[in-house]
């Protein structure tokens, strides 16, 4: 029987778009690099931010994509985390879940630092039982990794815990520590994506993330 549910912040909780691609193009711009548009940074949008500038600038220059990831956070840090809409049926699905009895945590790639700010600025402290994402140095921006981690801080068994999240890193992640899982289509990747990668169940609205933990109680 689930007790924890573990959430991905960007795209499953709150839609990061602006923010996260306005600060990706100050980065690049800053670093004189051609710059996309931001529909076509939106993949960039839930996996490692290291992976992501490794790609855009087609490199494995560790200090060329370290300044890239110093510029993104000069910005981010002070205006992007801020660029940033939460999904108007989360507060109500987080309470939903707590009021049946479930443990919620946010469990995101993007560092704890920021994931914490972006929490309080929505008003969600109170309806989570823990926050957790990387370390600025990168530690833990592999979602398997950070479940672990949970996990082991948590002194939770994975079969008691399901994760919810909007990209397959999420569902990689999940998987590689034997958890149940949900993958949401209103964020940014594709049903096609997330069954590929081991999705459980799928919810197309915040609302049908509640219809899968009631189907839990209907089966015999």
């Amino acid at each position: 029987m689930i007790e924890a549910v573990l959430f991905d912040l960007d795209g499953t909780l709150s839609d990061p778009k602006v923010g996260i691609t306005r600060s990706i193009q100050f980065a690049l711009s800053a670093l004189n690099c051609w710059v996309p548009e931001q529909d076509d940074l939106l993949w960039c949008i839930g996996p490692p931010l290291r992976q992501c500038f490794a790609q855009l600038l087609q490199t494995s220059d560790s200090a060329l994509i370290d300044r890239a990831i110093n510029l993104y956070r000069d910005r981010f840090s002070s205006i992007g985390l801020f660029e940033n809409d939460l999904y108007p049926e989360i507060p109500s699905v987080l309470r939903a879940l707590r009021e049946f009895g479930y443990q919620c945590f946010v469990a995101t790639s993007k560092p704890q630092v920021f994931a914490r700010q972006i929490i309080e600025h929505f008003q969600l402290t109170s309806l989570l039982d823990g926050i957790y994402g990387s370390e600025l140095d990168g530690t833990r921006s592999d979602k398997g990794e950070l479940i672990q981690h949970i996990l082991q801080v948590e002194q939770r068994s994975p079969q008691i815990c399901l994760m919810v999240g909007d990209r397959s890193h999420d569902m990689i992640g999940a998987k590689r520590n034997r958890l149940a899982t949900i993958g949401v289509t209103y964020g940014y990747g594709t049903a096609a994506e997330l069954t590929a990668h081991g999705a459980d169940y799928l919810a197309h609205n915040p609302k049908e993330i509640i219809s899968v933990f009631e189907s839990f109680y209907s089966k015999p």
